[in-house]
This record gives C-alpha cells, structure tokens and sequence, in this order.
C-alpha cells in the first residue's frame, strides 16, 4: 500500500514537471502542419451583406453560411405550441406534431436567409 501511494505522489509531482508542446514563434521557420496550414487555408473575403466567401483550388469562389439549424428547432417549438393550441379537440398530439414540423420548416427557411450562395 505504502508503495502504490508513492507512486502516486512521484507521478502527481513529476507530471507537472513535464515540458509543455508548444508552437514555435512566429519568427521560426515552420516545418510540417503549420507550413501547410498556412499554404492551404482559405483566405476569406467578405461581402457587404456579411456572407464569407473563399476561392477554392480550382479557381470557383465558395461561400459558407448558416444551416438554419436554429431556426428549425425554433420554429418546431413556437409550431409545436401553435398547434397544440389551435388543436382544442380530444388528446391534440395531431395538431402538435402537425405544427411542430410545418414550424421547423418554416424557421429552417427563414433562418438560412433569402440569399443563396452557389
């Protein structure tokens, strides 16, 4: 027993005494992932409307947006409430669920925006 709690201190104290990995200063020269890093990563421009967009390797300009992830469970929630209002007839599930899903596709569609990027 005594032997396991030694070990225990020795490794309790000796862990944090161990180098930490570190990245190397900014004046280095960069070897391995962070020279390919820097050759790959997108550079991001941004348009008046705040959507960012990137050229690709093969010269086409992308663009990221939101999914609308936030809008669909939004939406499902304030439909779901909705529905089970308006639904004032025996045990009302059909008019929550019915609401539920045409909520989340509403907020799905209102959160991703009228503009499209291709």
């Amino acid at each position: 027993m005594k032997r396991l709690l030694a070990s225990a201190f020795a490794m309790a104290v000796a862990l944090p005494a161990a180098p930490a990995m570190a990245d190397p200063q900014s004046w280095a020269p960069a070897h391995g992932h962070r020279a390919k890093q820097r050759s790959t990563a997108p550079h991001y421009y941004t348009t008046d409307n705040g959507i960012r967009y990137w050229q690709g390797d093969d010269g086409r300009y992308r663009c990221r947006r939101g999914d609308g992830t936030v809008g669909l469970l939004a939406g499902a929630v304030l439909g779901g409430l909705l529905g089970r209002a308006v639904d004032t007839r025996g045990e009302r599930a059909t008019g929550t669920i019915l609401g539920a899903a045409a909520g989340a596709l509403v907020g799905n569609e209102l959160a991703k925006g009228p503009n499209r990027c291709r």
